[in-house]
């Protein structure tokens, strides 16, 4: 672990990393749970390989390394085997990665508030139950929006997903971007301008496709096509893994916490805001490049 902060949560752990030899060209797609995590590898993959119809199988390909269902000897050696690029997925804040100085480090973000309804929607899309406690089906005394704001009882879990993982690794992403192998995007941006996304990643990765050809490769990763494809896309899409491969692709959407939340939900997240972000920083958190509604 070297000095790396240790991250243990209740499916993860982070010090798997250890066992992993990062080359030079890796790319890591970091983020926290339901923040653009399968969009930004998809479009890695596109890029990395340059082909629409491309096999993705992200999940054993660009694996999340961090998570403890798959014994870690297979995917390390699985990993070591590949003789092409290699991408990796991680929801472990930056801190807690190994950092070498020339893998490109690719951290997206989303607000805070539609990642919660998100991993709301797809908590209740796994059929394990491995957060029935955090998200019941019942909630119609707020306990969900209050655990999100709080972290719960036993602080904040990073596996859970509330408000205080998300701050952690924006703060740790951010402090980390004066790094040139360190970016930071934002699922709104993405949204708005997914061609100047794959721009900007392919000069990121050194990549260069012709035009033609990278109009077909966001072709394939706009939201409409992924959904309507979801066992390809989706993670382990088509082995059960979800209960519905198309529910993991939801809507897509922004603003899905409006008419949901009372006055006083409201008040409580931007006092939650307000006392952990400077104005500027809760602005690209919420909104990304536009940083307004």
């Amino acid at each position: 672990m070297t000095d790396r902060k240790l991250y243990l949560g209740a499916l993860t752990d982070n010090r798997r990393w250890d066992k992993v030899n990062i080359r030079p060209d890796d790319v890591f797609v970091v983020t926290p749970p339901k923040c653009g995590t399968t969009w930004m590898q998809t479009i890695v993959a596109l890029l990395l390989s340059g082909d629409p119809e491309m096999e993705t199988e992200l999940s054993v390909k660009m694996p999340w390394v961090d998570i403890r269902i798959r014994e870690m000897k297979e995917v390390a050696e699985r990993l070591e085997a590949q003789t092409q690029r290699r991408s990796m997925k991680s929801h472990t804040p930056m801190d807690g990665l190994p950092l070498h100085d020339q893998a490109q480090y690719l951290c997206v973000l989303r607000h805070p508030l539609d990642a919660h309804f998100s991993f709301r929607k797809h908590a209740r899309n796994i059929p394990m139950n491995w957060f029935d406690h955090w998200y019941p089906e019942d909630d119609s005394d707020g306990t969900t929006i209050r655990r999100f704001l709080d972290g719960g009882a036993e602080g904040w879990d990073l596996d859970a997903m509330p408000l205080a993982t998300i701050l952690h690794h924006y703060k740790t992403a951010r402090d980390l971007a004066k790094r040139p192998n360190v970016t930071l995007f934002h699922y709104a941006d993405m949204s708005r301008d997914l061609p100047g996304t794959f721009a900007r990643v392919a000069s990121l990765l050194g990549i260069s496709h012709s035009d033609a050809v990278m109009d077909d490769l966001i072709a394939a990763a706009t939201f409409d096509n992924m959904k309507a494809q979801a066992e390809r896309y989706a993670p382990s899409g088509g082995k059960g893994f979800m209960k519905s491969d198309s529910d993991f692709f939801h809507s897509g959407t922004s603003n899905k916490w409006v008419g949901v939340l009372s006055d006083a939900q409201l008040a409580a997240y931007d006092a939650a805001m307000d006392a952990h972000l400077s104005a500027e920083d809760r602005a690209w958190l919420e909104y990304g490049s536009a940083r307004q509604p």
